[in-house]
């Protein structure tokens, strides 16, 4: 069993009384991990309370208080392409990330993340990333290195001061005409859970699409997301009629199935720039990744 050395944390909302047990919470949060499972690791000591001591079957539920615990999967496919560091100082890392990594722990992926692999390399037990990347997504990645500056870099995400530039192919066949698209929207968790869909309100989604290539039935992509809506550049290229190739998720859900690592999804992070909170000046940093027209469509 892989067991992460590094805890993960829920916090418990705000719920009327009467309140739940801590293991019942826990069972209702995490339905595909069986309750017996958090009934081990309670008994196990696994399961800490927010000072840090072991919580028991009998703890009581603390709304707003957060729970730690260590992430477990039976069995951890490896993922067998590497991670590039670009640059790296006191304050800040940048990484590139191959396809069908996860950026930090989710689902059945423990220790095969972006996150471990680099606290692993530098011995910086105190990474963290600033933002996040699908799984799916290759490229740029921009990581924490000093918890006293990390909120600056993070109010760069939140109030949008980053540019952010990604390349993508598609064997869609939309409006043949143009060849650059506002898209604004209003994005929502859709059904599955893990999948996004679009309704009617105030948008909350916007990303520039141009179209600067076609080749043998392929069109190339460069996409400047305006806002970081979770999937906003898979949906709104699916929404002109030119779905990324190999996403497995729009613009219809494919059956689940193993990773093909022969077919990654054609969606590259390529570039970020803005100006450093600590020294001030406009820094960009590039992947040197390429998407290949050549990947064999689905």
């Amino acid at each position: 069993m892989a067991r992460s050395q590094y805890a993960a944390t829920v916090t418990m909302p705000k719920v009327d009384k009467p309140y739940p047990s801590v293991l019942s919470f826990l069972s209702e949060r995490f339905p595909k991990i069986e309750r017996s499972s958090w009934e081990r690791r309670i008994a196990e000591g696994k399961v800490l309370g927010e000072d840090g001591s072991p919580l028991t079957t009998a703890s009581e539920y603390a709304p707003q208080k957060r729970i730690f615990y260590f992430r477990e999967v039976s069995e951890e496919q490896v993922i067998p392409f590497s991670e590039k560091i670009l640059f790296q100082d006191s304050e800040l890392l940048v990484a590139c990330k191959p396809h069908f990594l996860p950026v930090t722990p989710g689902g059945p992926y423990v220790d095969e993340c972006l996150l471990h692999r680099l606290r692993k390399s530098t011995g910086n037990h105190d990474l963290v990333p600033i933002h996040r990347i699908d799984r799916e997504t290759a490229g740029i990645v921009l990581f924490s290195m000093n918890s006293k500056t990390r909120d600056l870099y993070g109010e760069l995400f939140r109030s949008g001061k980053v540019e952010k530039s990604y390349h993508a192919l598609s064997a869609g066949c939309g409006d043949g005409e143009k060849a650059a698209w506002l898209v604004e929207n209003r994005m929502v968790k859709g059904e599955p859970w893990f999948r996004m869909k679009t309704e009617p309100g105030p948008v909350n989604a916007r990303s520039l699409l141009r179209l600067v290539a076609r080749e043998d039935g392929v069109s190339r992509f460069v996409l400047q997301p305006l806002t970081g809506k979770t999937h906003q550049l898979r949906l709104h290229m699916s929404a002109i009629g030119f779905g990324i190739l190999n996403d497995r998720y729009y613009p219809d859900l494919q059956p689940e199935r193993p990773d093909d690592f022969a077919k990654p999804l054609q969606l590259l992070a390529k570039a970020v720039r803005f100006r450093d909170p600590v020294t001030g000046r406009e820094v960009e940093f590039e992947s040197d990744r390429s998407l290949q027209a050549a990947t064999e469509v689905r």
